[in-house]
C-alpha cells in the first residue's frame, strides 16, 4: 500500500491541476464571448493614440485578408484574460497552498495582489502618457509627402511590445523585496549598486522604446524610481521584523536529517 501512495497522490494532483485549469479557462472564454460583441470597439479604443496623432486624413490599414477579424479577436481576448486575471490567480493559489508553510502563505497572497496591480499600472502608464509620446513623435518626423498608415497587426505587435516593458517594469518593487526577503541580497548591497542599475534602466529604455529621447527617459525613470520604492519597502520589512528573516531557508544538519528518514521509515513499516 505504501509503495501505491505516491503515485496515486501524483495522479490526484494532475486531477486537481487539470480541474483548476479547466475552472480558469471556461471562465476566461465567457468572459470573451461576453466581449465578442464589443471586439471592434475594443481595438478601437486601442488605436486611439496612435490615431488622435495622425496627420488630417491619415488611418490604419489591414495588409492581411484575415486580419480585420482575427485582430479585434486578439485584443478581446486578451481584455478577457485581464479581467479574468484575479480568478486565474486564485485557482493557481488555491493549488499550491496547501504546499506552502504559514509564513509563506502570509506572503505569497498580498505579493500576487501587489504584482497585479502594478504590472496594470505600467500598462495604464504606457497607454496614456507615454503612447501619446511616442506617436506624436513618430508622425511628427514623417518626411513630407510620406502617408503614415501602420497595419493593425503591427501596431497590436508595438503596443504589446510596450505594455510588457512598462508592466515589468513596475514589477521591480516585488522583485527587490523577495530578493530581500529571501536573503539573496541586502538592502546596503542594493543600495551600494544603484548606480550601475541607473545605467541599465537607460538601456532597457534604449532597447524597449523606439529611438526618442523621451520615450527612454519615461521608461528609464520610473525604472529607477521603482527600484528606490522597493529599496525602501524592503528596509521596512526587515525594520518591522528584525532577526526573524535571516536565514528564512537553512539546511538540515546530518542528525536532522537522520531523524527525519528514521521518521519516514518507521511511518511506512506501520500496517495501513
Amino acid at each position: 500500500m505504501s509503495v501505491s501512495e505516491p503515485s496515486e497522490t501524483f495522479i490526484s494532483h494532475l486531477i486537481e491541476l487539470r480541474s483548476r485549469l479547466v475552472r480558469a479557462i471556461v471562465v476566461v472564454v465567457a468572459v470573451f464571448v461576453c466581449l465578442f460583441p464589443f471586439a471592434k470597439d475594443l481595438y478601437a479604443f486601442l488605436a486611439h493614440p496612435l490615431l488622435a496623432e495622425l496627420p488630417k486624413g491619415g488611418q490604419m490599414i489591414a495588409t492581411d485578408v484575415t486580419t480585420p477579424f482575427f485582430v479585434p479577436m486578439k485584443v478581446a481576448m486578451m481584455t478577457a484574460f485581464l479581467i479574468s486575471l484575479p480568478y486565474v490567480l486564485y485557482q493557481a493559489w488555491a493549488f499550491i497552498a496547501p504546499g506552502l508553510y504559514a509564513h509563506e502563505k502570509r506572503m505569497v497572497w498580498p505579493l500576487v495582489i501587489v504584482s497585479t496591480l502594478l504590472f496594470m499600472c505600467g500598462m495604464a502608464f504606457a497607454y496614456f502618457l507615454v503612447f501619446p509620446v511616442v506617436f506624436h513623435f513618430m508622425s511628427s518626423v514623417a518626411p513630407q509627402g510620406v502617408a503614415v498608415m501602420t497595419d493593425i497587426n503591427k501596431y497590436l505587435d508595438f503596443v504589446l511590445t510596450l505594455f510588457m516593458a512598462f508592466g515589468i517594469t513596475f514589477e521591480v518593487p516585488v522583485a527587490v523585496v523577495l530578493l530581500v526577503r529571501m536573503g539573496m541580497v541586502s538592502v546596503e548591497k542594493l543600495k551600494e549598486i544603484r548606480p550601475y542599475v541607473i545605467v541599465g534602466a537607460f538601456v532597457i529604455g534604449a532597447i524597449f522604446t523606439p529611438p526618442d529621447v523621451v520615450s527612454q527617459i519615461m521608461l528609464a525613470v520610473p525604472l529607477w524610481l521603482l527600484y528606490e520604492a522597493g529599496i525602501v519597502a524592503a528596509a521596512l520589512i526587515t525594520r518591522h521584523k528584525p532577526g526573524t528573516e535571516e536565514e528564512p531557508y537553512h539546511s538540515l544538519s546530518d542528525d536532522e536529517m537522520e531523524r527525519e528518514l528514521d521518521a519516514i521509515e518507521e511511518k511506512q513499516k506501520k500496517p495501513e
